[in-house]
C-alpha cells in the first residue's frame, strides 16, 4: 500500500499562517486541471491502478486536502459498483461524480472520475472520525513517521433510521458476530416478505459481516455486510456497514477504547498549497441542507476576511447545487498545487472481487427473470441482481426478437426459490419462474458463461 504525505492541521491557523504568501484573486488555471478530462483516451497513457494512494496517507504540517482525483477509461462489461470497490470508493460517490455515466451499463471508451480525493472533516484529527454526509470513516494514527490517515467508505442509516450524530467510544470486538434483529426490523422484513429469525448466526446471509465493532451508543455498531454494494449508500437500520476486506483492516488495527466521533457535514473546506477547496455532497435531508448552507457562506465569508482571497462565489453556488463530492478550487493559486492535476489511471486486468459468472449447466435450474425488447435495460437488471447480496448470478441471453435475463445455475430448486425471494425483497421482482436448463431457455444452449 502506498502512502502519500501530505501535510493537515487545523483549518483556520493554517489559512492565518499561509494568507500572507498566497496570490490574492489567482483562479483555476490552464489545462489538464480538475474538471477537464481528455477528448479521447491517449494510447497505452496511465499509471498503474495499483501506485494511486486510495486510503492510506501521511499527514505532516498543516493542510486539510488529501489524494488526488483520476480518470479510468470504461471498458465493455465495467460497472460503477466495480470501479468503486476496486477504488476504494462507495456507491454515491461514484455515481455522483459521474452524473452522465449509467452506473450498471457505463458505455465503453468513456471516462469515468475517480473522486480520490478527500477534504477532511471539520473535527479533532483523533481516533475515529465518521462524517455521515460524506460517507467516509476517517482514522488517525500515530505511524512511524509521524500520523497518518485510513480512510474507508461507508454506507449508513436509511431514512427513518438515520446513524445518529455524536461522540462514543469502541467497548467490544466480535468476530463473527450473532445479528438479533430488534422487533422493528423484523416487522419491516415481514412487511416485504422476508420475515427474519429472532437470531441470525454467522454466516453469508448475516449483515454484520464477519466484524462488527461494539459503540458505547446502545444498538450501533461499525462493521462488515452481507451486501458490499450497499457501502456509500443509506441502507443500513443506523449502523455504519464497510466493505469486507475494509471492515477486516479496521478491526485487526483498532483497539477497544477508541474514540468515535459522528458528524454531519455534507460542505467541506480546506486549503492545500496555499489553494483553498471546497467539497460539496447532497444534504441528507432539507433541514440540515438549510443549516449547512447558512453555515458554509458564513465560514467562507470569514476565510475571505482573514487571508485576503477572493471567493470565486459563483463557483461555490454551482458546487453546491450539483453536489458532486470532489473537491474544487475556489480561491487561491492552483498552479502552486502540484496535485490539482487529474491523475489517468490504466483500466485494472481485473477488478478487486468483481463478481464471476460460473459456467451454465443443462442439469441446473434458472429463474426466468424477465425479458426485455431493451438490451440495455437486460444488461442493467442481469448487472444489478450480480450485485445483490448475496450475488444472484445472472444474464442476458439474446433470443428471437427479445433478451431474456437468467439467474442462474443453481443445483437444487430451493437455492432458486431463495433467489427469487430476494429479488422480490430488494428489486421488487414479482413474475420471475423456475426452469430446467433442458427446457431451451439457452436456445442454443451457450458452451461457457
Amino acid at each position: 500500500m502506498q502512502i502519500i504525505p501530505i501535510r493537515t492541521a487545523t483549518f483556520f491557523s493554517r489559512l492565518l499562517r499561509v494568507a500572507a504568501s498566497i496570490v490574492l484573486g489567482a483562479l483555476l488555471g490552464a489545462c489538464a486541471t480538475l474538471g477537464l478530462l481528455p477528448s479521447s483516451p491517449p494510447p497505452q497513457a496511465g499509471i498503474p491502478p495499483k501506485s494511486l494512494a486510495r486510503d492510506h496517507f501521511a499527514l505532516h504540517g498543516g493542510e486539510s486536502v488529501v489524494g488526488q482525483v483520476a480518470i479510468m477509461e470504461v471498458k465493455e462489461g465495467d460497472t460503477l459498483p466495480d470501479i468503486a470497490r476496486n477504488f476504494g470508493l462507495g456507491y454515491d460517490e461514484i455515481s455522483d461524480a459521474n452524473p452522465g455515466l449509467d452506473p450498471w451499463v457505463p458505455q465503453p471508451r468513456q471516462w469515468v472520475t475517480l473522486p480520490m480525493e478527500f477534504i477532511l472533516p471539520d473535527a479533532p484529527h483523533k481516533g475515529i472520525i465518521i462524517d455521515v454526509a460524506t460517507m467516509r470513516l476517517f482514522r488517525y494514527i500515530d505511524g512511524a513517521n509521524g500520523p497518518e490517515l485510513i480512510t474507508y467508505p461507508i454506507g449508513i442509516g436509511r431514512e427513518g433510521a438515520a446513524t445518529p450524530v455524536g461522540e462514543a467510544r469502541i467497548i467490544k470486538k466480535v468476530t463473527d458476530p450473532w445479528w438479533y434483529p430488534t422487533p422493528h426490523i423484523r416487522r419491516d422484513h415481514a412487511r416485504q416478505g422476508d420475515p427474519l429469525p429472532a437470531a441470525v448466526p454467522p454466516g453469508p446471509d448475516n449483515p454484520l459481516g464477519n466484524y462488527a465493532l461494539y459503540l458505547s451508543l446502545p444498538n450501533y455498531r461499525i462493521h462488515g455486510t452481507d451486501k458490499p454494494y450497499g457501502v456509500g449508500m443509506r441502507v443500513s437500520y443506523g449502523c455504519v456497514h464497510l466493505y469486507p476486506e475494509d471492515i477486516a483492516a479496521l478491526f485487526r488495527d483498532t483497539a477497544v477504547g477508541t474514540q468515535v466521533r459522528i458528524v454531519n457535514q455534507p460542505y467541506l473546506i480546506g486549503e492545500r498549497n496555499g489553494v483553498i477547496y471546497l467539497e460539496a455532497h447532497k444534504p441528507l435531508n432539507e433541514r440540515d441542507g438549510r443549516r449547512a448552507k447558512k453555515e458554509l457562506y458564513a465560514r467562507l465569508r470569514q476565510v475571505q476576511k482573514f487571508t485576503g482571497l477572493k471567493i470565486d462565489w459563483q463557483k461555490v453556488t454551482t458546487m453546491v447545487a450539483t453536489a458532486k463530492g470532489i473537491p474544487s478550487p475556489i480561491a487561491g493559486n492552483i498552479v502552486g498545487d502540484p496535485l490539482a492535476q487529474v491523475v489517468v489511471v490504466r483500466h485494472p486486468r481485473q477488478f478487486r472481487d468483481a463478481p464471476e459468472l460460473p459456467r451454465l449447466r443443462a442439469d441446473a435450474w434458472y429463474v426466468r427473470v424477465a425479458a426485455r425488447t431493451d438490451g440495455t435495460e437486460a444488461l442493467r437488471l442481469a448487472a444489478m441482481l450480480n450485485h445483490l447480496g448475496p450475488p444472484i448470478p445472472a444474464r442476458v441471453i439474446p433470443l428471437k426478437g427479445h433478451y431474456c435475463v437468467v439467474a442462474g445455475p443453481f443445483g437444487e430448486m430451493q437455492e432458486a426459490r431463495t433467489a427469487m425471494l430476494s429479488m422480490k425483497a430488494d428489486l421488487g421482482i414479482r413474475r420471475a419462474t423456475i426452469i430446467r436448463g433442458e427446457d431451451g431457455i439457452f436456445a442454443p444452449y451457450p458452451p461457457a458463461g
